[in-house]
C-alpha cells in the first residue's frame, strides 16, 4: 500500500533523507520513530506529495506521488503535527469545504461530517466557529477532515500533540478500528508507548538514514544481539540513536 523506493531528499548539502527503502501492508499500523531532525517529516512530507525527493520515489497504492499525484492525494488522509484550519468558519463549514475538494457529493459529506463529529465527540461544536476551539478540539476536527474521503492510508505526524488523556485514548481506539477495517497507517510519533500501543511494526530513523525496521519483538532481539542484554523499546531507541541525542 506505501512503498518507498530509494527516497532521498537533499538541501544544498544536507542529505535529509537518504536512500530510504520500506513497504508497507494494507492494514498495517507502521510506527515512524527518530530523534529531532532525523528527516520525519521531511519523509512524510515527501510521502504525501507536498515536497519533492531528489531522487527515489514514494508510493501509495501503486500511485508514485510525483507522476500521478492527483490519484494519490485521493486515497491519502494527511494528518499534520500542527492544525491548519480556517479560523472563521464553523466546524460544519470547514468540512464541507474539504468534501467539496475531493469531489464529494453533498449528501455523502454531510452523512460523514455527522457521522465524524459524533465519533471524534465534537457534535456539539460543528456549528460552532473554529476560533473558539481549544487545540485539543482542533487536532481533532483535522482528523476529521483526513478521513472525511474514506481515505485508503493515513499519515500522521505527531497525532496527540495538544490532546488530554481521554482524547489520546479515543484517537488510539480510532486508528485500531481503521486498522481493521483494512486503511493503512503511517505514523510519525515522538511517544514510544503510542508506538508500542498501537504499531504493528516500527522503523527507526536517524541522520536520514532507516537504521532499524521490525516489529518489536524483532528489534528487541536485535537490541539483546547488539547489547548481550534484554530491554524495552527505549533503550533500544536510545542504544540506536543515542550519539544522535548526545550530540
Amino acid at each position: 500500500m506505501i512503498e518507498l523506493i530509494e527516497l532521498t531528499k537533499r538541501f544544498g548539502q544536507l542529505v535529509a533523507v537518504d536512500h530510504i527503502n520500506l513497504h508497507v501492508k494494507q492494514g498495517e499500523i507502521f510506527g515512524f520513530l527518530g530523534p529531532n531532525g532525523a528527516g520525519k517529516t521531511t519523509t512524510i512530507k515527501m510521502l504525501a506529495g507536498l515536497l519533492k525527493p531528489t531522487s527515489g520515489r514514494a508510493l501509495v497504492d501503486g500511485y508514485d506521488v510525483v507522476a500521478h499525484p492527483m490519484e494519490a492525494k485521493r486515497v491519502i488522509g494527511l494528518i499534520p503535527d500542527q492544525p491548519f484550519l480556517y479560523e472563521k468558519l464553523t466546524g460544519v463549514e470547514f468540512l464541507r469545504f474539504i468534501g467539496s475538494l475531493f469531489g464529494m457529493k453533498k449528501d455523502d459529506i454531510q452523512w460523514h461530517i455527522s457521522h465524524l463529529l459524533d465519533l471524534f465527540e465534537l457534535d456539539g461544536w460543528g456549528d460552532e466557529l473554529i476560533e473558539s476551539y481549544s487545540h485539543g478540539m482542533k487536532q481533532r476536527l483535522v482528523m476529521s477532515a483526513a478521513l472525511l474521503h474514506d481515505p485508503k492510508v493515513i499519515i500522521v505526524d505527531e497525532p496527540m500533540v495538544g490532546l488530554d488523556p481521554k482524547a489520546i485514548n479515543l484517537v488510539k481506539r480510532i486508528f485500531k478500528q481503521k486498522s481493521e477495517e483494512g486503511v493503512t497507517i503511517f505514523l510519525s510519533t515522538h511517544t514510544l508507548e503510542i508506538a508500542q500501543q498501537l504499531c504493528h511494526r516500527l522503523g527507526i530513523l536517524n541522520g536520514g538514514k532507516l537504521i532499524a525496521m521490525g516489529t518489536l519483538s524483532e528489534l528487541m532481539k536485535t537490541l539483546e544481539l547488539e547489547t548481550g542484554r534484554t530491554g524495552t523499546l527505549e533503550s533500544l531507541f536510545l542504544t540506536l540513536t543515542g550519539k544522535a541525542l548526545n550530540d
